[in-house]
């Protein structure tokens, strides 16, 4: 009976010592399933079996894309500037002969053209006014103001092809109409002439009377093409 006895308590505690393992066993799978989940998302990894949203991977371009990328591209290019034609330079004064040309005298002044002639090989321009004064004496020098400005005819581009010849009226009042000892009357036997922008003069001979003193008796015209006259 006592043998009996203690096989069934045997038996029982058996039972529930496995019924206790398997209870245990279970809490901890569960335990460290839950374990693994909170670590996995304090690391940042997705545990979530929904996909995630995907972003469109970029694509190749194709051919008819890039020629129309080439075409807009060649569209915003800077175009080539139109041409301008060039400008002949201005003549320096060894492209130069100048010489009298047309006199008209009238009631207490001479009018006299300049020809100024392209002797060179190059075409070459004039513009605006020249320089003149009268001029004598050993050494040559300048006698009296030079020539003031005559406004009346417009300054204009003269483009002088070689042999081609330009043209500028000199006015000159007579010395004779001032006083002596205003004008101090000087002989004089040239004409100095600088080209517009130059710094070299031509010496023309030119026989007149000029005034030495303050008193300016010369006046001439803007550069025009042609051999002009003196009307």
């Amino acid at each position: 009976m006592s043998s009996s006895l203690t096989l069934r308590r045997v038996f029982l505690a058996t039972a529930l010592t496995g019924a206790v393992v398997l209870a245990t066993g279970c809490s901890a799978g569960s335990a460290t399933s839950s374990g693994d989940t909170a670590a996995a998302t304090a690391a940042g990894a997705s545990v979530t079996t929904t996909p995630a949203a995907t972003t469109p991977a970029a694509t190749a371009p194709t051919a008819a894309n890039r020629a129309q990328a080439g075409n807009r591209g060649s569209n915003t290019q800077a175009q080539p500037a139109g041409t301008t034609p060039k400008r002949a330079a201005a003549c320096p004064t060894r492209y130069l002969k100048a010489t009298p040309g047309v006199s008209q005298g009238t009631a207490g002044s001479v009018y006299q053209v300049i020809d100024f002639t392209n002797i060179a090989q190059t075409t070459c321009t004039l513009y605006g006014y020249p320089g003149v004064s009268l001029a004598g004496g050993s050494p040559v020098h300048q006698i009296g103001p030079a020539a003031t400005r005559n406004t009346t005819a417009p300054r204009a581009l003269v483009t002088l092809a070689p042999g081609a010849t330009a043209n500028a009226l000199l006015r000159i009042t007579d010395a004779g109409n001032y006083p002596a000892a205003q004008c101090h009357p000087t002989a004089a036997q040239y004409l100095q002439v600088y080209p517009p922008g130059q710094t070299t003069p031509i010496y023309v001979a030119y026989t007149s009377t000029a005034c030495a003193g303050t008193v300016g008796i010369l006046s001439v015209s803007a550069l025009q093409p042609g051999a002009g006259s003196a009307s």
